[in-house]
């Protein structure tokens, strides 16, 4: 249940989404197994896994957690190359001549469409907690484009979604730049032994700190020589250690386990009550986790 990664997006509108309503408009949109013809497939799966949950839609209090699962074909890259370099032979050999660009567009389209039936299949679930008092939505995944794949798909199940990347009045390489040369960011948070350096121009280097004091002098020459810290280790009230990235997005996010032990009490047979405590524990965290990081960085820029 707990989160490993936040991907941040802002709900640029109030939104108002009744519970019984969702679950109606996601349950059109449902996983269902690729066909052997169909390279990948993605739908909502139940909230709070097959194991426990019996919906599509799981609430605690204003705040509502989805599911999604993606499935897709493992076609090797070189197999259809191999493939398609002996057909393309072939072909320019009865010809007498190179073979043309549609030609292999379509040479490579039926060498697919022999291959997927017998392709291996992966799958994958994204879970995304919508926190409309916070005017939030967190997406669990460490990748964008699988982010923007959950919000597509919920776009497109409830008609329109008011969302926008998640951006600070303060550039967030100048913020974590200042916090790693003057070790103080406040707002209940501390700075760890962990940042990534880099350079904004096209052609400059990075360099990766871990287990190095941020305070040392071979850090200060760094920044001094025009590096920003580009990803920073914080922890959070001595409750949440994460990676911050330039984008906002949490990674490697680790829950205190004092906070997670709050919920033991909890009959260990009893799944969903157990997964319900702790997705309510966990969004009260980032209730005030959100609003005090943003504040760190001057406020959320609203023009965007």
């Amino acid at each position: 249940m707990w989160f490993r990664n936040a991907q941040p997006y802002r709900l640029t509108k109030a939104i108002n989404w009744q519970i019984d309503e969702l679950e109606q408009q996601l349950e059109a949109y449902s996983f269902t197994p690729a066909t052997s013809q169909e390279i990948s497939k993605l739908g909502f799966v139940k909230a709070l896994g097959n194991k426990a949950g019996v919906s599509l839609v799981h609430a605690a209090g204003d705040n509502i957690l989805i599911a999604m699962e993606k499935e897709e074909k493992m076609l090797p890259a070189a197999v259809i190359r191999e493939e398609l370099d002996e057909r393309v032979s072939q072909l320019e050999a009865e010809h007498g001549r190179p073979a043309r660009k549609a030609e292999k567009d379509a040479l490579k389209e039926d060498i697919i469409a022999v291959l997927l039936p017998r392709a291996f299949s992966r799958r994958k679930q994204v879970r995304a907690l919508i926190m409309p008092k916070q005017q939030l939505i967190l997406v669990d995944c460490s990748s964008a484009n699988r982010a923007e794949e959950l919000l597509s798909l919920l776009r497109q199940a409830v008609g329109s979604l008011p969302v926008a990347p998640l951006m600070p009045n303060t550039l967030p390489e100048e913020a974590m730049t200042d916090w790693v040369r003057t070790g103080r960011v406040g707002n209940h948070f501390e700075v760890q032994d962990e940042a990534e350096l880099k350079s904004l121009a096209e052609a400059g280097g990075s360099i990766k700190l871990k287990d190095l004091p941020l305070d040392s002098d071979e850090v200060r020459a760094y920044l001094d020589s025009g590096l920003l810290a580009s990803k920073l280790g914080l922890d959070w009230s001595e409750s949440i250690n994460f990676l911050l990235h330039s984008d906002l997005s949490l990674k490697r996010l680790k829950f205190a386990d004092v906070l997670q032990e709050q919920n033991e009490d909890i009959d260990k047979d009893d799944l969903a009550a157990r997964l319900d405590a702790d997705f309510a524990l966990m969004c009260g965290e980032f209730e005030k986790l959100w609003p005090n990081l943003l504040d760190a960085m001057g406020g959320v820029d609203d023009t965007i």
